[in-house]
């Protein structure tokens, strides 16, 4: 399917970011901004997340096809493909099968391997939260504080959290995601494809995502790769470091 887009800049090589699980493009506002100052970045909402279209099932091959379709319909292709944790498995196999749209490949602290079913209970806490008499955000968050003990994981999921006249209700195809996360978390084992564009993985050293014993596989399916730690960040690291993100992603833009 088509995603939906946000654009950012008018002129420049064309960028694409693309969000992690419980995300949105909205999470890439701040650094697709500082990027539009050189080049033309699109933001998409990845399947079952944001504004996108609520589908009955999700995977990687499916998320892949659907990252295809968008770029080959926005036209600026080939383009600078960059993609954080879901978002950035979503853009390796986009790469892997579709190199045709790709020109360069950044991941961000994910690597093509299959990692242990995470995040279940957060989808949870937020599927079983009373939204019935919701007037305010911190009415849910407090009732995610026993799943989601840490006040910024709570603060990132809340901005999936609609409050309008209509109430409050979740923007993310919850149900879905929550029965996709084995294969979320996950990789398909039996990709064979390769990759010879340009490819940088920028990881935080703070989160064990992409391990030293990942490289050889990551070569594997990227032989042109290069690495880059940045050291004070986690997972999240174009959120907690963006000026460092920033100082080792552009450089390596065309």
């Amino acid at each position: 399917m088509k995603l939906p887009v946000t654009s950012y800049g008018e002129s420049g090589s064309p960028v694409v970011v693309m969000h992690g699980l419980f995300g949105s493009s909205r999470n890439w506002m701040t650094a697709a901004r500082r990027l539009a100052a050189e080049h033309r970045v699109f933001a998409f909402d990845l399947r079952n997340h944001g504004t996108s279209p609520h589908t009955d099932t999700m995977s990687y091959p499916e998320m892949a096809e659907d990252v295809y379709e968008t770029i080959s319909s926005l036209g600026v292709g080939p383009v600078a493909l960059v993609g954080h944790s879901m978002g950035g498995k979503t853009a390796m196999l986009t790469a892997l099968r579709h190199a045709d749209v790709v020109e360069r490949l950044v991941v961000v602290d994910a690597a093509p391997v299959s990692y242990p079913p995470a995040f279940v209970e957060y989808a949870q806490a937020m599927r079983n939260a009373d939204l019935s008499s919701v007037q305010r955000r911190a009415d849910v968050d407090a009732q995610l504080v026993d799943a989601v003990p840490t006040p910024g994981t709570r603060a990132f999921l809340l901005q999936n959290l609609i409050l309008d006249d209509q109430g409050a209700r979740w923007r993310p195809n919850l149900p879905v995601i929550e029965a996709a996360l084995p294969a979320i978390s996950a990789w398909p084992e039996d990709e064979s494809g390769r990759y010879d564009g340009p490819t940088l993985f920028i990881y935080g050293g703070k989160s064990d995502y992409v391990q030293h014993n990942h490289r050889a596989t990551i070569e594997r399916y990227f032989p042109q790769v290069q690495f880059a730690e940045i050291p004070e960040a986690g997972h999240w690291v174009h959120a907690e470091r963006l000026d460092d993100f920033l100082a080792t992603l552009t450089p390596f833009l065309p």
